[in-house]
Order: structure tokens, then sequence, then C-alpha cells
């Protein structure tokens, strides 16, 4: 599975699509939940979502350290007012480094990859990494900012 790499026309991929719901957990997801794991391994970086490979679903990955957490419809239902600015790099804007604002804290509606639902509060390395994640699903890059 390649990441997708938006070097040169930042505004005509499939990474600037807003991402459909996954209604559900099949085969397929499941599927693509264990390739999305392999690429961010082989990656070295933080956070993968589902745009980045191609696939426009509502699906993200992330590592803050040695742990894969699968969110499948992530919404984040609250962005504290408290913000940090910090500098974030991209998988598929690579060589660019920026520094972006966002909240300290959020809380966060998903389900894992059993189907289970979470309902979580969330701060620091771990909440800047969903922020950057979610945003792919929505068609954001860090460049938009």
């Amino acid at each position: 599975m390649e990441i997708i790499k938006n070097d040169t026309d930042l505004g005509n991929t499939i990474l600037r699509k807003k991402s459909e719901d996954i209604l559900d957990i099949d085969k397929s997801i499941k599927n693509l939940i264990k390739k999305m794991k392999s690429t961010l391994n082989k990656s070295g970086g933080v956070g993968l979502a589902a745009p980045q490979v191609g696939i426009n679903k509502n699906l993200i990955l992330v590592k803050p350290e040695n742990k894969i957490y699968v969110f499948i419809n992530p919404v984040i239902t609250y962005f504290s007012s408290e913000k940090d600015v910090e500098e974030e790099g991209c998988l598929s804007v690579p060589h660019v480094f920026l520094k972006i604002d966002r909240s300290k804290s959020i809380s966060l509606q998903s389900k894992d990859e059993k189907g289970n639902d979470l309902d979580l509060n969330i701060e620091g390395y771990l909440a800047r990494i969903i922020q950057h994640e979610v945003d792919h699903l929505l068609g954001k890059l860090i460049v938009d900012y």
C-alpha cells in the first residue's frame, strides 16, 4: 500500500475530497486496517488517514508511541480554547514542516476496529495527531494553515 504524495498540484487529488462514513466493519475494512497498520509502521509516521492511501473512508490510525490506535468514523465534538503551536509534517506532503496552531485537548467520538463506541477526552500529542488525521478526512492539508 503506497502513501499518496501531493508534491505538485495541492488542489487536484483524492486528498482534497471529503471522506465517507464506514457503515459496516466488514472483511474489506478489516483488510484495509491491516494494510494501513503495515504502511504506518513502515513509514515511520505517527498517523495515517485512509485518503492518504487512496481510500476516501472515515478511518484514521494513530501511533503516538509503540501502539497503533484505530478510529472509525471519528468526530471531534470539542476543541479546547487553549492551544499550542507546534511544527508538523505530513507523509503526503513530504519535506514540508509548518508550525500549526491546534487545541491542546479534544473530545472524540468514534468506533474502534471491533465496532465498539468510543467517547474519549484526549490531550497533548495524541490530540494533535488526531486533529491532523481528521483534517485529512475533511480534505484539509497542513499547507492550508
